[in-house]
């Protein structure tokens, strides 16, 4: 599946200064014998892989890691060699270009493209002119006539009734004219972790999309928020599916003794040293970032989940995670009955 190694496709363009970095020729046999798995994206009709590569996170494809652009581009190739065909990324994320010229040679039709464009401008929302001019903007850093779903980046309660009024009729001419085909609305998970934007979004039909903050650690978006989209017909992208908190077992323990000082009683009798120790056996998962995936991929309501990475070897782990069955229905319900009532952490904060 993966056509050329880095060290051939950075020789080819005239970067080869980068140390490669290593792919894991087990997990990359394990992805090959394994096809890509697409879903239906609510009521868009967009058919999406189930494993969507973000833009931003910690690394923004690598920018924000020291990689070359080369490297990025090279990171987006090989993420639709593994059959990713969903991409998203944000004015606010400066990756709009590298992802355009990734797939400048991909017929646009077999690419779902996602962008976004925060409200703030300094002290003020922005204006329906400014939300029209970065519409214009992403277009062209994205090298392409239009975007699959545009959305409103990280919004919080307090503005949601602006935006509703005063910029979800720019986008619907936009629409029209056809420079995007879907609107989405993103929620500002760290500030509002109980979903209090997205409660209120899903009862409005003008959603096509959108992105809810969705964990093992806190899954209250499944009562508050999931079910209602499905309902909607609203497609769900996942996010914040790992994090911090997820990333390791060492964070992991951080994060369930930060749950333990904050009051959630029922974490106390975890092991201190494997909090979650019941999921690592036969057939369960290979380790907690594993189990994270797996958990999000497989919520009924969940269409894809998006993760960002810089490296190969991390993407490579993220594909093969999402592409692995479900987690055994008997630890699902634990982690169900062990975090039922976690609404106020987001496995982002400092640990």
């Amino acid at each position: 599946m993966i056509k050329k190694s880095i060290k051939s496709f950075l020789k080819s363009i005239g970067e080869i200064g980068k140390q490669p970095p290593k792919q894991s020729d087990e997990l990359i046999a394990q992805i090959n014998q394994t096809t890509m798995e697409y879903t239906t994206l609510g009521r868009t009709g967009l058919r999406v892989s189930v494993a969507g590569l973000g833009g931003g996170g910690y690394s923004k494809i690598g920018q924000s890691t020291d990689k070359s652009q080369a490297e990025s581009i090279y990171l987006i190739r090989t993420a639709l060699d593994f059959g990713i065909n969903l991409f998203d990324t944000a004015e606010d994320y400066d990756t709009e270009q590298i992802i355009g010229k990734a797939i400048k040679q991909i017929k646009r039709e077999n690419v779902v493209l996602s962008t976004k464009k925060k409200l703030q401008n300094q002290d003020r929302l922005i204006t329906g002119k400014e939300l029209a001019i970065g519409v214009e903007k992403s277009l062209r850093k994205l090298q392409t006539d239009y975007v699959d779903i545009y959305n409103f980046h990280g919004v919080n309660l307090g503005e949601y009734e602006y935006v509703l009024a005063e910029l979800v009729p720019v986008l619907f001419k936009m629409r029209d004219a056809g420079k995007i085909q879907f609107i989405g609305i993103t929620e500002a998970f760290t500030k509002e972790p109980n979903h209090k934007m997205l409660r209120r979004a899903v009862e409005d039909d003008c959603w096509d999309t959108i992105m809810v903050g969705f964990n093992i650690l806190n899954q209250s978006a499944r009562e508050l928020v999931l079910s209602q989209a499905t309902a909607q017909n609203i497609g769900v992208l996942s996010m914040f599916a790992v994090r911090r908190a997820l990333s390791s077992m060492k964070n992991l323990r951080k994060a369930i003794l930060k749950l333990q000082q904050m009051g959630y009683a029922e974490l106390e009798t975890l092991n201190a040293e494997n909090p979650l120790d019941f999921l690592f056996k036969e057939g369960g998962a290979k380790n907690i970032t594993d189990a994270a995936y797996r958990f999000c991929r497989h919520q009924a309501e969940v269409d894809a989940v998006l993760f960002g990475t810089g490296n190969v070897e991390h993407l490579t782990a993220n594909v093969a995670s999402l592409l692995q069955p479900p987690l055994p229905e008997a630890d699902l319900l634990k982690l169900k009955e062990l975090f039922a009532n976690v609404d106020n952490f987001t496995g982002h904060e400092k640990l």
